[in-house]
């Protein structure tokens, strides 16, 4: 079983979606919205900022 990377082009997609998700969770909270948005949001935007601060990058060289 080989250990879980990230390619760069894996990564910056997970990044730009992090970037969005918290970006929507910053907008509905200054919005007073509903709470379950706030929640969807803010986990999408935790798990991935987790997973790439979590998962090694793939090195080639």
């Amino acid at each position: 079983m080989s250990d879980p990377t990230l390619t760069p082009t894996i990564a910056t997609t997970i990044f730009v979606l992090s970037c969005l998700a918290g970006y929507q969770y910053r907008r509905v909270w200054k919005a007073e919205g509903p709470v379950w948005q706030l929640w969807i949001f803010g986990l999408v935007a935790a798990c991935g900022l987790a997973v790439l601060g979590f998962v090694p990058l793939t090195v080639t060289g």
